[in-house]
């Protein structure tokens, strides 16, 4: 299990988990038809990953440009798994990239940082 890659569509994001180097990341919009159904086996895939990680360097990056209360639960999810991560040892990095001018973003990413307990956080603003 090297790479998953889906390609993102006008209603899911594009997902791009690296595990050979430990990088993971979701960009995009984020509503598709069933939420659950999309994001299962990346996330199952991740958590089994992760259970065999105990002092690597892991970095969570999310970018999105939308997501509902469905994709909210899910990257909840997320953050936990990746708090457990960095509770078992690892040095896990969670960047939450937004335009510099989406308020809307930045008050979520701050939001989820606030949920976030282990693992270091990162507000990332782009141009």
């Amino acid at each position: 299990m090297d790479q998953i890659k889906i390609r993102g569509s006008d209603r899911t994001p594009e997902i791009d988990f690296d595990f050979g180097n430990n990088v993971f990341r979701i960009s995009g919009e984020s509503y598709p038809e069933n939420v659950t159904e999309f994001y299962r086996e990346p996330v199952d895939k991740l958590q089994a990953h992760l259970l065999t990680q105990s002092t690597s360097d892991i970095e969570l990056v999310l970018e999105f440009v939308y997501f509902n209360s469905s994709t909210a639960r899910i990257l909840m999810e997320l953050l936990e798994l990746m708090d457990e991560a960095a509770s078992a040892g690892n040095r896990v990095v969670i960047k939450w990239v937004y335009p510099e001018d989406d308020d809307y973003m930045a008050e979520i990413g701050e939001e989820f940082r606030e949920d976030v307990r282990k693992a270091t956080f990162e507000l990332v603003v782009t141009d």
